[in-house]
C-alpha cells in the first residue's frame, strides 16, 4: 500500500472517530439528548459493528481498529440518548420535582 493511501486512510479514521465528539460533548454538558435521533444512532452503531465484523473476518486490521473506535464513540452517543432522552433525570425543576 502506498504512503498516500495510508495517509488518506488514517485521516478518514481520525475524522470518523472524532466526528462524534461534538455531539457527545453537547449532550454531556446539556444533559439533554431529546434532539438526537435514536434511529439514526442505532443504525450508525449497527453499521460500525458490521464493519468491525468485516474487518475481523477479512484480517483488515486498519478497518477493524478505526471502526472499533468509531463504534465506541457512536455507542457513547446512543447510551447518552437513552440516559438523557428527556433531559437529566437527576435534575429537578424549580418546583422540586423531576422534569
Amino acid at each position: 500500500m502506498s504512503l498516500a493511501a495510508n495517509v488518506v486512510g488514517s485521516a478518514a479514521a481520525v475524522c470518523s472517530v472524532t466526528s462524534f465528539a461534538p455531539q457527545m460533548i453537547k449532550i454531556w454538558k446539556s444533559r439533554d439528548a431529546s434532539s438526537v435521533s435514536l434511529r439514526t444512532y442505532a443504525l450508525t452503531v449497527t453499521c460500525f459493528a458490521l464493519w468491525v465484523g468485516y474487518g475481523v473476518m477479512t484480517g483488515a486490521w486498519p478497518v477493524t481498529v478505526a471502526n472499533s473506535l468509531a463504534l465506541l464513540m457512536s455507542a457513547g452517543v446512543l447510551i447518552m440518548k437513552w440516559r438523557f432522552r428527556d433531559g437529566d433525570p437527576d435534575v429537578k425543576d424549580g418546583r422540586g420535582s423531576p422534569r
